[in-house]
């Protein structure tokens, strides 16, 4: 019985729920025959014992008769001291390591530029990220990433996501036309959320960027009970107004155990274009109670530039179209930090919302808080 022999075999073990197996899935991390004996190492994402013991089971079945002995090892992460359903052990897309899962209070505070900005931030910087439009009642990331009008390719009972400047996408507003509204119930917006997660053929991605629609609804629940969040965003706005909504955000990351990664704070000053100095003209400093309030940290001061609306309106997002802009800068900055609180939350297994302080590498200089 040779390695490949025994690969061969369990590609028919199918990961629970899906019809791919656990080598398409590339959980089978180790294959070894020498002795009499066969040896195999497997990860999988999930920490739901039944998991576990379903692929056990089919790895014995398809291994019955090797004619030699088996031993098999399933590792899997280890269940938080704290169980919720964001971290239950449900993760309908177990191939994506990491979903961040960009939330605000209040609408118009820059959410979808924020979710844009940083997920071409990572790709740049070497990641495989997907985007995944969830703000159903307004996708506006079909415009700011330059795929408005391309229609998604059908493969089979699946959907592909549109690749675009490195990160795969998908949004609603791909699905339908122009201007066309929704007028559908919670219920549907849950189907639509898990429709989006599980029937489309995202890549094996580092990390998957969820644009959530504003508030703390039905949406945000579904995503929690769908996947095993690996952290949260919160994108807000230095006036009082945004700050009281931003809390709420925060309460919610809370009470359904999603660590909290940061936040971004938008529009933080204004950049003249006479003169390229930065005015803080909705003030300064008005985020920080809040992050302390809830241990946290400030990814990033996001100025006004013009660049932004430049790059949104035109589908070329500043990060991409101008980078060697302020605005642009921050948003390395940002994703740079956020990447390292997102290794950080996963060494710690995800149960402890205390603030991360991530390392800033050589040549980044952190933003201020």
């Amino acid at each position: 019985m040779t390695i490949e022999e025994i690969k061969s075999r369990l590609q028919s073990v199918k990961y629970p729920g899906f019809e791919k197996s656990i080598v398409d899935f590339g959980f089978v991390k180790n294959i070894d025959v020498k002795e009499n004996l066969v040896t195999v190492e497997i990860d999988i994402s999930s920490s739901a014992p039944e998991v576990k013991k379903e692929i056990e089971e089919g790895v014995k079945k398809y291994l019955a008769d090797v004619g030699m002995p088996v031993n098999l090892t399933v590792n899997q992460p280890t269940a938080p001291k704290e169980s919720s359903n964001t971290r239950s052990g449900k993760n309908i897309a177990p191939h994506i390591k990491n979903f961040v899962m960009i939330s605000s209070g209040k609408g118009g505070v820059g959410k979808t530029t924020t979710s844009v900005n940083l997920a071409i931030a990572l790709a740049s910087q070497g990641k495989k990220v997907g985007l995944l439009d969830a703000d159903i009642y307004g996708p506006n990331v079909p415009r700011m990433m330059g795929v408005e009008g391309l229609q998604p390719e059908i493969v089979g009972q699946k959907i592909r996501p549109i690749m675009t400047n490195g990160v795969e996408v998908m949004s609603m507003g791909s699905l339908m036309g122009s201007g066309q509204a929704l007028v559908w119930r919670g219920a549907m917006i849950m189907k639509a959320i898990e429709q989006l997660l599980r029937d489309v053929l995202w890549g094996d991605l580092d990390v998957l960027f969820i644009d959530m629609p504003p508030g703390t609804g039905d949406a945000q629940l579904t995503l929690a009970q769908s996947v095993p969040v690996t952290a949260g965003v919160c994108v807000t706005t230095p006036q009082q107004v945004a700050l009281d909504d931003t809390a709420r955000s925060l309460d919610m990351f809370k009470k359904i155990h999603i660590p909290i990664a940061g936040v971004v704070e938008n529009m933080s000053g204004f950049i003249c274009p006479e003169n390229n100095k930065e005015y803080n003209i909705f003030g300064k400093g008005t985020t920080k109670p809040l992050i302390e309030k809830y241990n946290t940290v400030l990814l990033g001061e996001i100025p006004i530039e013009p660049a932004i609306r430049e790059g949104g309106d035109s589908g070329k997002p500043v990060v991409l179209n101008m980078p060697n802009t302020t605005t642009a800068n921050r948003y390395q900055e940002s994703a740079t930090k956020l990447w390292q609180i997102i290794e950080k939350i996963n060494q710690d297994g995800g149960a402890d919302n205390s603030a991360v302080q991530p390392t800033t590498p050589p040549g980044v200089s952190a933003c201020s808080m």
